[in-house]
């Protein structure tokens, strides 16, 4: 006798009728055969709740990873039946501890039951893993019908510049990291629905963002389109990290406000220095150094980028230059106490309109709008949330 349909597989095969895709055959457990091209491991699981609402409570997401990126307020999505594929692309190093397999080049794919045709390919913000955009992208485009990808970049951690030989090789593969997912993602979700997406959207925030703008300069094949949240502007002539955190950090030491608001902040952001200077700061200039320009080793506050031609070699290997080649949304607020506006994306926006290409980027300055929205919590009165705002365009 043939076993009866799980109520899962029903689900699929009801899909499949009404959508006309292929389904590729079930294993002994009812899901979808699927290989991620290039995995060298992979485990796919058929969940009754690809959200956080139930990937908590399977284990298939660790909130580790997206800790303090959203607002208590944020909505939560729940009910998104589908299936979930976790794995890792060949690679040398070990600073993902996720799942225990300590495996750089983890990712994590997730197929809804219903699909609206569209896939949203991410990396991780900051030196965090897979899962960090669970909440604050993953969720809402899945109950909106969208295929989610995921990469952890090659490398996290702040020991992340010990990945690689040359400076700026650990960078350099967080690019050619989100390359591989964006094709590989796309070759999975014609395996699993039976035709290509009709949309690709790359999406990210902090250094995510800065990868949807280098997808979007450099392999703009893979995409319809991208929509960045505060994305890392490299300049190898312009504004940097190495070049507006220094002065910020001296200026922060010798209590003098107008010295940090001279290297690019808001002075209307005074009251999140204190915690900036005390989280971020000092120790995102120690960990980009160390990874840009490995032989200095002066405190933070007297690095000159100006005067470090290796830092600006390394610069340039993963520089952006504003050459978008699909529309782009960027998003950014004023009250940005990591990643000021007026040194990156407001110059990003001027190099895209020397390169030719203000017809493709269109660009939203939110005001009171800091970098990571949990803050939002501790300042309800004073910021804005900005992770609405990603969602929405990335939806739209």
């Amino acid at each position: 006798m043939r076993r009866p349909l799980s109520r899962f597989s029903l689900a699929l095969a009801v899909t499949a009728l009404l959508t006309g895709a292929l389904v590729p055959a079930a294993d002994a457990h009812g899901c979808p055969r699927i290989r991620v091209p290039g995995a060298q491991y992979q485990e796919v699981a058929c969940l009754a709740d690809l959200t956080t609402a139930g990937t908590v409570a399977s284990g298939h997401t660790n909130p580790a990873d997206y800790a303090g990126l959203t607002h208590a307020g944020l909505p939560q999505q729940s009910g998104v039946p589908g299936i979930q594929i976790d794995g890792y692309f060949p690679d040398t190093s070990t600073t993902n501890t996720n799942h225990g397999w300590n495996h750089d080049s983890q990712f994590v794919l997730r197929l809804p039951a219903r699909w609206n045709g569209g896939l949203v390919v991410t990396g991780s913000p900051g030196v965090r893993a897979q899962y960090a955009n669970d909440r604050a992208i993953s969720d809402y485009v899945l109950s909106r019908g969208y295929a989610f990808a995921a990469t952890d970049k090659g490398n996290t951690g702040a020991e992340f510049h010990r990945d690689g030989v040359r400076p700026g090789d650990a960078i350099v593969e967080w690019n050619q990291r989100t390359t591989q997912l964006a094709r590989a993602a796309r070759a999975v979700v014609a395996q699993r629905y039976g035709r290509a997406p009709r949309e690709v959207v790359a999406a990210g925030l902090s250094n995510g963002g800065y990868l949807v703008r280098w997808q979007l300069e450099n392999h703009p094949e893979l995409y319809t389109r991208g929509v960045d949240l505060e994305g890392t502007l490299w300049s190898a002539d312009g504004s940097n990290v190495l070049t507006f955190l220094p002065p910020a950090i001296r200026g922060y030491e010798q209590q003098s406000p107008a010295r940090i608001v001279a290297a690019g902040f808001d002075p209307r952001s005074d009251f999140l220095w204190d915690y900036h200077y005390a989280v971020y700061w000092k120790l995102t200039q120690r960990i980009y150094a160390a990874e840009l320009d490995p032989t200095y080793t002066g405190p933070e506050s007297a690095y000159d980028y100006a005067s470090r031609p290796q830092a600006q070699k390394a610069v340039r290997r993963i520089a952006l230059t504003g050459r978008i080649g699909r529309p782009l949304v960027t998003i950014h607020g004023t009250y940005d106490s990591l990643l000021p506006i007026t040194k990156d994306s407001d110059e990003y926006a001027a190099m895209a309109r020397r390169a030719g290409r203000s017809s493709l980027l269109e660009y939203q300055r939110v005001e009171a709008g800091n970098h990571v929205d949990g803050l939002v919590d501790t300042h309800p009165d004073q910021l804005v949330p900005l992770v609405p705002l990603l969602q929405r365009e990335i939806a739209r």
